[in-house]
C-alpha cells in the first residue's frame, strides 16, 4: 500500500501502525492511535474540556465534527479516508501503538492481567480466541456488553465505550459472549434510592396475553426512555434513575425486557456522562424500589 507523502516521510514503525489501522478498518474493526503509555491522544484545543459539546455514543464522537482523533475511544473509526488523512498524520507520527473499539466491532474483550486471572478464566469461561499480552491474555468473544474495570482480581471487561490495544488476531475459534461473562458486571444490590415519582405497579391478570409483548408498545417505550435521558441538561443522574424506574414499573414484571433493551438504556445514560457503575447502581436501586 502506497502511503501519502505526509505519512511516508516518517521512518520507523509509524507507517506500519497506519497499515495496521487500515487493515483493521477494512475488516470492520474501528482503530485509533495510542500514544506512549497505551493511552489515547488528548482532545485538541477546539475540543479541550469538551468545549465542542461532544457526547460520545457507541461508535462515534457524537455531536463533535472535529477531524482530529479526539475523545478517546470515540475517535475509533472504520473510515479509511479519516485514518489516512492529513489531520491524523501528526497522531500517527507520535503514535506508539494501535488500539480498537471492541464494542464497535460487536466484540467483548475479557482482559486477564496475570496468571491467576488466566487460571480463573480457564476454569470458568468457555474457550474462545486468545491473544497473548505483555502480562496475560485477551479472551475475545462475539457480542457486546457494558465495559467495567476490576470485575474480579486481574480481570477487566472491554467492550462498549472502551478500547483495547491491538496485539494481533490471536488463535482459536471465537465463541459467543457467555452469560457468565455478562454477569461479571452485575453488582450486589445497593440501598434503594428514594424517588419523588409514584410507583406504578402493573396489575396483571392470570391467563391473559401480556400487552407488553407487542413489539411496537415495548419499542416505543424504550425509544421514549432513551430520548428522556438524552434530553436531560441537568440532574442527569436523577433523570437516569427515574427513567429506569419508569421502564421497570411498566415492563419489569412481565419478562419483556431483554439484554438488548437494557444495553440501549445504559448506552444512552453513558453518552450523558454516567459511568457503567452508576448505571448499574441506578438500575439495581430501581429494581429494589419496585421489589423486583
Amino acid at each position: 500500500m502506497t502511503q501519502p507523502a505526509h505519512i511516508r516521510r516518517d521512518p520507523g514503525q509509524r507507517p506500519r501502525l497506519l497499515d495496521t489501522a487500515l487493515m483493521l478498518a477494512a475488516r470492520g474493526i474501528p482503530p485509533l492511535p495510542l500514544r506512549v503509555g497505551k493511552v489515547p491522544f488528548g482532545n485538541c484545543r477546539t475540543c479541550a474540556k469538551n468545549a465542542c459539546g461532544s457526547r460520545p455514543n457507541m461508535k462515534s464522537p457524537g455531536s463533535c465534527v472535529c477531524p482530529y482523533p479526539c475523545h478517546g475511544w470515540a475517535a475509533a473509526t472504520t473510515d479509511p479516508q479519516t485514518i489516512n488523512s492529513r489531520t491524523w498524520a501528526r497522531a500517527w507520527r507520535d503514535a506508539a501503538a494501535v488500539a480498537y473499539h471492541p464494542g464497535g466491532a460487536d466484540l467483548t474483550v475479557v482482559d486477564l492481567d496475570n496468571t491467576e486471572a488466566i487460571a480463573w478464566a480457564r476454569a470458568s469461561l468457555p474457550a474462545t480466541r486468545i491473544v497473548p499480552t505483555t502480562r496475560g491474555e485477551h479472551w475475545l468473544y462475539q457480542g457486546v456488553m457494558q465495559s467495567a474495570n476490576a470485575v474480579r482480581p486481574g480481570v477487566d471487561i472491554k467492550s462498549l465505550m472502551s478500547y483495547a490495544r491491538w496485539l494481533g488476531p490471536g488463535t482459536g475459534h471465537m465463541t459467543v459472549l457467555p452469560d457468565v461473562a455478562r454477569a461479571l458486571t452485575v453488582k450486589e444490590p445497593a440501598p434503594a434510592r428514594p424517588s419523588s415519582q409514584a410507583i406504578v405497579r402493573p396489575a396483571l391478570s392470570g391467563g391473559g396475553e401480556c400487552r407488553h409483548r407487542t413489539p411496537a408498545f415495548l419499542d416505543r417505550g424504550i425509544v421514549m426512555a432513551e430520548q428522556r435521558i438524552t434530553d436531560a441538561r441537568e440532574a442527569v443522574h436523577t433523570t437516569v434513575y427515574r427513567t429506569f424506574l419508569a421502564v421497570l414499573s411498566a415492563h419489569g414484571r412481565c419478562g419483556c425486557l431483554t439484554d438488548i433493551h437494557i444495553t440501549r438504556l445504559f448506552t444512552a445514560a453513558q453518552a450523558q456522562g454516567e459511568s457503567p457503575r452508576h448505571c448499574t447502581d441506578a438500575w439495581t436501586n430501581a429494581r429494589t424500589t419496585l421489589g423486583l
